[in-house]
């Protein structure tokens, strides 16, 4: 779950690290027919920071759209309201939890309010969720088929198996997710060595050598002094911010940042500000105001100013302004704290991440967080950085203390496949997969934009949105996707805005051009039949909207 961004939602901004003869405005950002056009332009400006291509798209929802989204959940919403009335008086039956009768004088454990959204716009769709697979999850998977017949309150499993479907949806973003080759091998002799659990913290007698044997190689792979690992990506975020701040300091966190930040900036104590997403002037102004007034109240200095951004953001597949960031943190003397969790493996010549995507110096950024649960094709989740910062951790971290270490086999998954990425294994395997996925990206992203889609995103990110806007389009193109044996993930409210469903595909290595080819015709086909092509290639720049100043302020000393 993430913050509801600010301001519209049918207005979002077109970003390019550059401008045309025509139109500049500062920031490269693009105010141009070109860019009316579709076309985004580079250049180098703020002092050359960046020294690749930055192209990242986000067009305007078309108004009869956006209108016809709102009326679809007011439609919802209404009929929603007409079969509680029928539920209250037993007309219908209901399915969803309840007080007993003999409960009802209690204070109450369930608010119907609360449970409308799930009773009466979720269930209506629940069968694009929850498709359990029963193979790896490489680039087609086998489904065990399911059928409801109570309006998906509940389902059964027929006995049959969806077979070879195309798997569009995993984070299998370098293919690694196999269950033969050299990965699997070496995982097998781990486990046959040393089990499968520890059932110990590292604190404790959990502390295997295959532990620090990964926390070097992570260490070297990032370019930093030390790095620490743990069981769980998610807990990596929400356990270990709480120990780097605490009252006294501020977190400036990008508005669309991962649930994982936003519990972890919550339970830390500090003060939270909202920036706009990937906006440098929104960032800027908070940093300036962070400066200039201090803490409320007592106009104290923060203690601390920490950046909260990740290098690929999951819902929107655009890629963190690192350049930008790191020259804003520089100048307001601010920490970064970078969550590399989709982009390190999937950005880089090299596969080190967004670090390595744009050229910079991994000792700017002072917080390196990722997860090997997508590239790797395994689980847990890593901290890198100076070796000050990563023995502190190691006693205050409660993912560190309390959490139980690492399960060997998984431990081996992640060595084997980083050594890959890195050349070690004596083969280019890996820097093939990382070529691969590259152009993998940008044949499919421009063949779905030639098509006609709205596609959000940068257009060197895996991750790819293709809009739906209208809540009936978020179950009818799954439903569609797998009548024709490929596998896709739909998102809608709360995890996007209300009226910016999509359905997001993940790119990986392991995709041939015959399975992209194939995927894209069926894409194609159900589009045409949901009328999903609502591409008319109107760019809106960022600095066209109005820039609103005012900020979310979570905590308050």
């Amino acid at each position: 779950m993430r913050p509801e961004p600010g301001g519209c939602c049918c207005r979002r901004p077109v970003r390019a690290n550059g401008c045309v003869a025509n139109g500049e405005v500062p920031n490269g950002y693009v105010r141009s027919s070109a860019a009316a056009a579709g076309q985004i332009h580079h250049v180098t400006e703020d002092g050359g920071l960046y020294k690749r291509p930055f192209n990242e798209a986000f067009e305007e929802t078309p108004m009869l759209v956006a209108v016809l989204t709102y009326v679809g959940y007011g439609v919802l919403t209404l009929f929603g309201y007409l079969r509680d009335f029928l539920r209250h008086w037993r007309i219908e039956k209901c399915h969803h939890a309840t007080e007993r009768e003999e409960q009802k004088d209690f204070v109450s454990l369930y608010q119907d309010f609360e449970n409308f959204y799930t009773r009466n716009l979720y269930m209506r769709i629940r069968d694009n969720w929850n498709r359990p697979i029963c193979s790896v999850p490489g680039a087609r998977v086998d489904i065990m088929e399911r059928q409801s017949h109570d309006y998906n309150w509940s389902f059964k499993y027929t006995g049959n198996i969806i077979k070879d479907v195309i798997n569009m949806g995993s984070y299998n973003y370098l293919g690694f997710a196999r269950n033969s080759g050299s990965c699997q091998e070496a995982a097998a002799k781990v486990l046959e060595e040393y089990g499968a659990g520890v059932c110990s913290t590292r604190q404790e007698i959990g502390n295997l050598d295959k532990h620090e044997e990964l926390e070097k190689l992570v260490a070297s792979f990032l370019g930093v002094e030390a790095a620490m690992t743990y069981g769980m990506g998610f807990a990596t975020n929400s356990m270990n911010i709480p120990a780097l701040v605490g009252k006294g300091c501020l977190i400036l966190s990008d508005e669309l940042n991962h649930a994982s930040l936003v519990l972890g900036a919550r339970l830390s104590g500090a003060t939270i500000r909202i920036f706009k997403h990937n906006n440098m002037q929104s960032l800027e102004k908070l940093l300036k105001d962070a400066i200039v007034y201090g803490q409320p109240r007592t106009r104290r200095p923060w203690k601390k100013i920490l950046i909260l951004v990740e290098g690929i953001y999951s819902m929107e597949g655009s890629i963190v302004r690192l350049p930008e960031v790191i020259a804003l943190k520089k100048k307001y003397k601010a920490y970064l704290y970078l969550d590399e969790a989709h982009s390190i493996g999937a950005l880089g010549p090299s596969g080190r991440g967004v670090v390595d995507y744009f050229g910079l110096d991994p000792e700017d950024v002072d917080v390196m967080m990722g997860t090997f649960t997508k590239s790797f094709s395994a689980s847990g989740g890593y901290i890198g950085g100076k070796k000050e910062l990563i023995d502190y951790l190691r006693t205050h971290s409660h993912s560190a203390v309390y959490a139980t270490s690492m399960s060997p086999p998984v431990v081996e998954q992640i060595i084997t496949s980083m050594k890959c990425i890195m050349g070690q294994d004596g083969t280019s395997l890996g820097k093939e997969c990382v070529q691969q996925l590259a152009e993998n990206t940008r044949y499919f992203r421009r063949r779905l934009k030639e098509m006609g889609f709205i596609i959000y995103g940068n257009e060197d990110s895996p991750v790819v949105p293709l809009m739906l806007y209208m809540p009936a389009k978020i179950g009818a193109f799954g439903r569609e996707m797998l009548k024709r044996n490929i596998g896709v993930v739909v998102v809608g409210f709360p995890a996007t805005p209300i009226i910016e469903s999509r359905a997001r595909f993940c790119l990986s290595a392991a995709h041939t051009k015959e399975i992209l080819d194939t995927a894209l015709k069926e894409i194609d086909e159900v589009g045409d039949l949901l009328q999903l092509k609502y591409s008319r290639h109107r760019l809106v720049p960022l600095l066209d909207r109005p820039f609103d100043e005012t900020t979310y302020e979570e905590t308050e000393d």
